[in-house]
């Protein structure tokens, strides 16, 4: 079952109820997040399930996706960055309780009975943006290409780059 996000749940009732909740809000609405965009324009699809693992665990499943205006740090534009989340975490009473969490699982301590669904969603897209924003695929002033999509070319070879210390190797190498 379906319901619209209210500001505060229960976090041990919708375990026991099996709760899902699905839609959307505008990055406008997250206030922690609004600093690290460029604007506010856009919005985060979400789905929220809440269940019991089969030890018994408590957790909530989050998916999310947006477009995350942010500002390339190498060229001040404006771009869209695409964020998915897939993360479960393991609602918890204690911290102590932490140890007892499968592998994967993320805690969230739940104080007392009632959580802020906002507040997550919130908390794993600031996760989510970079520390330093860069658009993908971006030159950089000598013409290397710095790219976030890791160092494998389309053969999966380690794409060869050139060395920051060439230079300096000239410069030892021809000291005229």
């Amino acid at each position: 079952m379906s319901a619209a996000l209210p500001e505060t749940i229960d976090a041990w009732r919708a375990v026991t109820a099996r709760r899902r909740y699905e839609g959307a809000l505008p990055l406008s609405a997250f206030q922690r997040l609004g600093p690290m965009l460029a604007d506010g324009e856009g919005a985060v699809r979400y789905a929220l399930a809440f269940d019991r693992d089969e030890q018994g665990m408590a957790y909530v499943e989050i998916v999310a996706e947006a477009a995350l205006p942010l500002v390339c740090q190498r060229t001040l534009e404006r771009f869209e960055f695409p964020v998915r989340i897939d993360q479960r975490l393991g609602l918890l009473r204690r911290e102590a309780d932490e140890a007892g969490l499968p592998p994967g699982w993320e805690p969230l301590l739940v104080g007392g009975d009632a959580m802020a669904p906002k507040a997550v969603i919130e908390d794993e897209l600031i996760l989510a943006v970079p520390l330093i924003p860069t658009r993908p695929g971006e030159e950089s002033a000598d013409g290397v290409v710095w790219s976030t999509a890791g160092d494998a070319g389309a053969d999966g070879a380690a794409a060869e780059r050139p060395s920051p210390f060439a230079a300096l190797v000239r410069l030892r190498d021809d000291p005229a």
